[in-house]
């Protein structure tokens, strides 16, 4: 009779299906709100920077390159990186706006 009041006891204090999600649930929220939403927003301006860019702006590669965009197609883009040197890259290695304008010619 012991051993079932305490077999009893046992089951009684078992956390419900529900309860025992909660700390899944909230990992998950979490890493949401502090790694992966970040990560969608930074790509995104990205994306928005890449769609945005015109001939004569100063820009940065992802290689450290930096040069004016002198022809820009959907997938690549020409850079002049200095007098009489230009540079092929693709459109998405392209890290960072420095300035805008308009070109000199």
């Amino acid at each position: 009779m012991i051993a079932t009041l305490a077999y009893a006891q046992d089951a009684a204090q078992q956390p419900s299906v529900f309860q025992s999600f909660i700390p899944l649930i909230l990992m998950i929220l979490i890493f949401y709100f502090l790694l992966i939403r970040p990560q969608m927003k930074k790509t995104k301006e990205h994306k928005n920077m890449l769609a945005a860019l015109r001939v004569g702006d100063r820009v940065v590669t992802s290689g450290g390159i930096h040069g004016e965009l002198k022809t820009i197609t959907p997938e690549q883009v020409i850079l002049q990186v200095d007098d009489k040197v230009k540079v092929k890259v693709d459109r998405g290695a392209i890290a960072r706006l420095v300035s805008s304008g308009e070109p000199t010619s």
